[in-house]
């Protein structure tokens, strides 16, 4: 009988029930009554014993249906396992292809991954490679040295001398405001021809190097022309070097004048506004001039600092910060009469990119007032440096002081904390246009090894900010051999194309003495640097030998991975480093912990571990079982892990030597056998040399069988091993058509597709047609479905994707199907392993119909529906009663795959909280579900609008004309501070605003790099069903839970709610954007790192009378006076959207 819909407040029609107790208000009120009010709803879960859910009792002459009592829907469940594992095994065909692998027996055989010794030659292989390129590091470095040693210093060259390829000049001749077209350039540029070559990604020139010069220094000044002509004779080595090791990379030298050389050449890669790149201010060059640095900044926010000298000072605590990397630590601090931290650190922390983040923020935010008291600034930084209970580099010590000038030399606290020994290097900095007496800050750099500099306008930031490192260099020139020693670094984006690199550098010395019995020079001519592609390693490990979840990995002293298979940043051209930590990579626990620390130390291991592991589509988590084998990789920072799972420990290799058999089998990879032997994707491997990759699957096999029509699988310039096990996984999955799916019909159970994929590369969808709508991956290894499948036992089914923002799913008659897969498992001579993943693809609305009648009283399709008669009383089914009763089930990720309402259908594949959010609460609060956050650190967010944060406008100074007629002016310090700001404003988005027109098109104002929280829910450790309440007032609700065995679903029957007042709780699923977790609380736990192994701080020997001295720029008469009249006549400045710049990658 129907049914009355139900209205909020009012229940079914029938009797009062006197058996069920309705929780904290006696018995649960009859037809008609309303609830006691009992206050705001709170969704509050009770769980109530079986016997408690009694059936509802009927009154004499009425009908009624009452909620199914937990045996039926325990029933119902056993209905749904019967019928799934059936189709399984009728059309799954996973015995039938066990059987078809040991009929055909003698065309493979089953190898072993043994994890010690692989993950040894693996490692030694990465050594050797490595070891390559530090042989010609090193024939690069005592080249140079030699050459600047032999090299004669001329004060008058000329730019007409010097004849070079400038990598800038194509560009800079396509500008016609670049700085060499306005002056009329003398420079002697070189114009060469270049070819496409596929291991740069780029055109090149092997004959010549290039040169790239800072687009802020003059490329015609003696400094740098000197340094043109003494590293040209490096190109003869970069060619030898070459010819010697034909994998070469990029080859360059990064000059402490800023010059950097490298080869081969090639048109550099400008930017479309400034180029704001400076080798000097890249990590492998700071890496590679300093030993690691403890570093506190004080910065002076006295009353007397404000307006222009409080921005100059908060813009060059930034570019401080921005010459530090992940060996080093830093703390900030600002500082009146009192010291106190700009941000929330209270101690030195890691200088990575989250916490220079932090740093930024906060400096921002400075306020200039108070005396100026140097005395608890230096107290303060002192403290922090001697504080030996928290991590920290442990290598040169630094102060950092930023001031507008001051009389006070704190000779007192210098005696007290540094003196005599000077451990830590005092470096000051004169900021701003003033008149203050600048002896006492030289002073105090002079008397502790430190340096003086002035920063009189933003010009003069970058170039003064990043000069200490000159002093830091010296203990390591005068160390000598002892100092020359190959570090490698961080993953990042190169410049020029290579994609993902890491980079050997060596530092250079200058070996020239002013005369004989003069002290040795202690000056750093620059840096060697050498890159090795991420993917010239990744070619040394093994790839498809390891099964579709096995993976090698490796991670530096930092615990930062060097090669993981999650290692995929979003964005490119990074001004930092890729830093991405292991624990960040994989799902943190404490084993993985334990094993980072011991593949930091160095040490070898191995360990069996049960972890979680995120789906490649990253809806839902797996607990699997792992076993992690590790070893450090010699002469390097750098240590290998293999990870494998239990069922990946052999794996299969076709021996196919019959001919006649292979042409057989390939014949089923021809188009015309589609038809009748269903339709074959293959995997996109580089099976050959010559074969062409393509994104289209179809392009793909037609160049895969041109290929093959010209070569065997035997050819030398093919991978064997790759190749045979297709064409055998090709014959297999055809005897699997022949012998099972063929003479099915698949319309009887209501199946769209029947399909199998192999380790070997192969997935067969049945019949032909169903390949129009097949959209999984070819490749098996990159497949959610396979991965999932050969970690989870049974069936594992996977709904059509579905994201909440997007309209729902179109249904149309077998188009949209639920894909049910399950793992393939041979047992062969007691050697186990899974080479396969079978599955079916179910009509979604023929199945939704037949869960319905696998969830009623109905024994089978045709059977009349069961009606309720008149004095009599009922249980409710999933299909008579679906306007009352909830029936669905739901995956192990929370999503929906089947419901009774045929409304849901279009919300299949959707997170089960969007379509229920009360019951799915519900479930999770009952245990049925786990949660699991974590951040992806290598998202890609649009930018976001900045926003005001009551800052005063900022413009530009422009001179009064009283300031004209004094002739002094345009000779002072501020004429030419008013050129550099104009010049660096285009660097400085915080001065100068960018053109939202220029804006728009560029690639960095369309998406950043940025964090995500990501939140995946599995299964519980609840087993049983569950019969519970969920008490909300008048709109509570019974459920019934239940697992279905063999399966990753939960079956659930749940009373349709009431009203929506307790929609008060929802969980979200979705990826949101996050600033990650609390900075300010993980550096009071920092993840365990190890510093480089080498230190050079300290030299008897170093002479530290030079200090510092203020600095001058020559001021070009004509262009200041054609400035002025610029900014005189043209329009003041406009408020525009800020966009953030990214500069371009190290070579």
């Amino acid at each position: 009988m129907a049914v009355p819909a139900r209205t909020c407040g009012a229940s079914r029609p029938g009797p009062a029930p006197t058996a069920l107790p309705w929780p904290g208000r006696g018995p649960r009120p009859g037809p008609g009554a309303r609830r006691p009010p009992s206050g705001p709803p709170r969704p509050l879960l009770l769980l109530l014993p079986p016997l408690l859910l009694l059936p509802l009792l009927a009154a004499p002459g009425a009908s009624a249906y009452s909620f199914p009592q937990q045996h039926t829907m325990q029933h119902w469940a056993r209905r749904l396992e019967q019928e799934i594992d059936g189709v399984m095994r009728i059309f799954g065909g996973v015995q039938q292809l066990r059987e078809i692998y040991k009929d055909n027996r003698n065309l493979f055989e089953v190898q072993e991954n043994e994890p010690q010794k692989l993950v040894e030659k693996v490692a030694g292989d990465i050594e050797s490679l490595l070891d390559r390129k530090v042989q010609a590091l090193k024939r690069l470095a005592d080249a140079a040295e030699s050459f600047q040693k032999a090299h004669r210093w001329q004060d008058n060259i000329k730019e007409e001398d010097i004849l070079y390829y400038d990598a800038k000049a194509d560009a800079e001749l396509d500008d016609p405001e670049s700085e060499d077209v306005e002056r009329g350039s003398k420079v002697s540029t070189l114009r060469l021809d270049f070819v496409e070559d596929s291991n740069f990604k780029n055109k090149v020139n092997y004959s010549y190097t290039a040169v790239q010069i800072p687009t802020d220094i003059y490329k015609g000044s003696t400094v740098i022309l000197n340094e043109l002509n003494w590293t040209e004779a490096l190109e003869n080595v970069f060619i030898e070097n070459r010819r010697q090791d034909p994998t070469l990379l990029w080859q360059v030298f990064g000059s402490a004048t800023g010059v950097t050389r490298y080869y081969p050449a090639t048109p550099w890669r400008a930017p479309k506004k400034i180029d704001l790149y400076d080798v000097r201010r890249r990590p492998w060059y700071i890496q590679g001039a300093s030993s690691p640095k403890d570093m506190v900044i004080i910065v002076d926010v006295s009353g007397s600092v404000s307006g222009l000298t409080l921005k100059l000072m908060k813009t060059s605590v930034c570019e401080m910060l921005d010459t530090l990397s992940d060996d080093d630590y830093v703390n900030v601090a600002s500082f009146n009469e009192k010291a106190q931290p700009v941000s929330c650190f209270t101690h030195l922390v890691q200088a990575n990119v989250r916490n220079k983040k932090v740093f930024k923020e906060a400096v921002q935010g400075m306020v200039a007032k108070g005396t100026t008291g140097y005395k608890a600034g230096f107290e303060y930084a002192f403290d922090q440096l001697q504080n030996s209970n928290i991590t920290r580099a442990n290598c040169n010590k630094m102060i950092m002081m930023f001031t507008d000038g001051g009389e006070d030399r704190v000779q007192d606290v210098f005696e007290k904390y540094n003196w005599p020994n000077r451990t830590v290097r005092v470096f000051t900095f004169s900021v701003g246009q003033h008149n203050y007496d600048v002896t006492p800050l030289q002073w105090m750099a002079c008397a502790n090894k430190g340096y003086y500099f002035e920063i009189p306008s933003i010009g003069a930031i970058r170039i003064n900010t990043q000069e200490y490192l000159d002093v830091l260099g010296r203990p390591m020139v005068l160390a000598g051999k002892e100092a020359k020693q190959v570090q490698w670094t961080n993953v990042y984006e190169d410049a020029l194309g290579l994609g993902l690199v890491v980079t050997g550098t060596l530092p250079v010395f200058n070996l020239t003495q002013d005369g004989p019995g003069e002290k040795k020079n202690q000056l750093i001519l620059g840096v060697m640097g050498i890159d090795v592609a991420l993917n010239d390693i990744k070619r040394l490990t093994p790839n498809y030998t390891l099964g579709a979840n096995g993976y090698v990995f490796a991670i530096d002293l930092n615990g930062y991975v060097l090669l993981h298979p999650n290692l995929k940043p979003q964005t490119t051209n990074f001004r930092e480093p890729v830093t991405l930590d292991f624990l960040d990579a994989e799902l943190e626990d404490e084993n993985k912990e334990e094993i980072r620390r011991s593949m930091i130390d160095g040490n070898k291991g191995h360990k069996q571990i049960r972890t979680l592991v995120k789906s490649l589509d990253e809806r839902y988590v797996d607990e699997v079982v792992r076993n992690y084998t590790w070893v450090p990789i010699r002469s390097t920072n750098y240590s290998l892990g293999l990870v494998l799972p239990p069922y990946s420990t052999f794996y299969l290799q076709a021996n196919l030597s019959d001919q006649i058999l292979q042409v057989k089998y390939f014949e089923f990879l021809l188009p015309s056998s589609f038809e009748s032997e269903g339709h074959v994707f293959i995997a996109p491997r580089e099976y050959c040399k010559d074969l062409n990759a393509s994104d289209n699957n179809t392009e793909f096999l037609k160049n895969f069988i041109e290929l093959m029509e010209k070569v065997t699988p035997d050819s030398k310039q093919c991978n064997n091993f790759l190749l045979h096990n297709l064409i055998l996984d090709t014959g297999i999955t055809q005897q699997l058509v022949e012998r099972t799916w063929r003479d099915q019909d698949l319309n009887t159970y209501s199946l769209l597709a029947v399909f199998a994929a192999t380790d070997g590369g192969i997935t067969r969808v049945f019949p032909n047609k169903a390949a129009e709508d097949w959209t999984e991956n070819p490749e098996p290894f990159n497949a959610s479905f396979y991965r999932r499948s050969l970690d989870n036992h049974g069936y594992v089914f996977k709904p059509p994707h579905q994201d909440a923002l997007l309209r729902p799913l179109e249904l149309e008659n077998d188009t949209v199907g639920i894909l049910v897969s399950t793992a393939v498992e041979l047992s062969l001579g007691g050697r186990t392993l899974r080479p396969a993943v079978v599955g079916v693809k179910l009509d979604l609305e023929a199945w939704a119909e037949k869960f319905k009648v696998l969830a009623s009283n109905r024994t089978h399709q045709d059977q009349p529906q069961k009606q309720c008669g008149p004095n009599s009383h009922c249980e409710m089914d999933c299909e008579v009663n679906n306007e009352d009763l909830l029936c669905v089930l739901i995956d192990d990720g929370g999503f929906l795959v089947l419901s009774n309402q045929n409304h849901q259908w279009d919300q299949v594949g959707r997170f089960f909280s969007e379509v229920d959010a009360n019951l799915m609460l519900a479930l999770y609060n009952n245990s049925f579900y786990t949660r699991k956050e974590s951040y992806d650190y290598q998202a890609a967010c649009a930018p976001q609008p900045p926003g005001n944060l009551g800052a005063a406008p900022r413009g530009v100074f422009v001179p009064t004309i009283a300031d004209f007629l004094n002739l002094a002016w345009w000779t002072s310090a501020a004429a030419w501070s008013l050129f550099q700001q104009l010049l660096y404003g285009l660097i400085y988005h915080s001065w100068f605003q960018a053109d939202p027109a220029e804006a728009e098109g560029s690639p960095e104002a369309r998406e950043s790099s940025c964090v995500m929280k990501q939140t995946q829910y599995y299964f519980g450790s609840v087993n049983a069903s569950y019969n519970a309440i969920i008490d909300c007032g008048n709109c509570s609700r019974l459920f019934h839970a239940q697992r279905l065995t063999n399966t990753n679903l939960l079956f659930v029957v749940a009373e349709k709610p009431l009203c929506s007042q307790c929609e008060a709780g929802r969980l979200l699923q979705k990826e949101t954007h996050s600033d990650g977790p609390e900075q300010c609380e993980l550096v009071q736990r920092p993840r365990y790192r190890r510093g480089p192994h080498i230190c050079f701080d300290y030299n008897a020997t170093e002479d530290t009378s030079d200090c510092g001295r203020g600095a001058s720029f020559p001021p070009s008469l004509g262009v200041l006076v054609s400035l002025q009249l610029l900014l005189l006549l043209g329009l003041p400045p406009r408020p525009q959207p800020q966009v953030h710049a990214h500069a371009s990658r190290r070579v």
